[in-house]
């Protein structure tokens, strides 16, 4: 008789240590996507994603590597908001986009932000025709970029950057990238 109290009981363990397991899993991936991969100001991303053509784990990822989705950020080079856009980019997009009563500090706006933010990735990808090219140019400025693709230590048929220079470039891509493919693991769609 003990024998048998003592399979179920046994029994009992490994059922509650199994449902233990699959709530701290599930618990566990919520928190991840909580804290290590938000989808915050996801109105925004898919409203300015669909207007720019743009992959919205793109954009979630490049919030992410930019700012850790803090719309006050400030760069040491001054770039401002979600997307870290310069004060430059800026007024350049402002102008192009029609934003009425523009000035530096809107930046800090995440509406305006990841609208600029969207609209000069859609720029990078139509003159670069590459993700990974146009990251780097979002990252390193696309001066920059244009002469890698000059350069043959850099490109190896002047369309794609295959070796980037810049170790912080290089390591942007990265990031962005890496993000991007968690995104799209954690979140099937939007």
């Amino acid at each position: 008789m003990s024998y048998i109290i003592d399979l179920r009981k046994k029994k009992f363990r490994l059922l509650f240590l199994f449902i233990l397991f699959i709530i701290f899993f599930l618990l566990g991936l919520e928190l991840v996507k909580i804290f290590l991969f938000p989808v915050k100001y996801k109105n925004l991303v898919i409203t300015y994603s669909n207007l720019y053509d743009l992959d919205p784990y793109l954009i979630f990822s490049i919030i992410k590597v930019e700012s850790k989705f803090n719309p006050d950020a400030q760069s040491h080079k001054n770039a401002k908001g979600l997307m870290q856009i310069t004060d430059k980019t800026g007024q350049w997009a402002a102008k192009e986009l029609g934003i009425k009563d523009y000035s530096d500090e809107k930046l800090y706006d995440p509406e305006i932000n990841i609208q600029i933010g969207c609209w000069y990735i859609n720029k990078l990808l139509n003159q670069f025709e590459d993700v990974e090219t146009s990251l780097a140019a979002y990252n390193a400025g696309s001066g920059n970029v244009s002469k890698w693709l000059k350069d043959e230590r850099y490109s190896q048929d002047g369309k794609k950057v295959h070796e980037i220079p810049f170790w912080e470039t290089k390591e942007y891509v990265k990031k962005v990238l890496d993000s991007k493919r968690i995104y799209k693991k954690l979140y099937k769609s939007f």
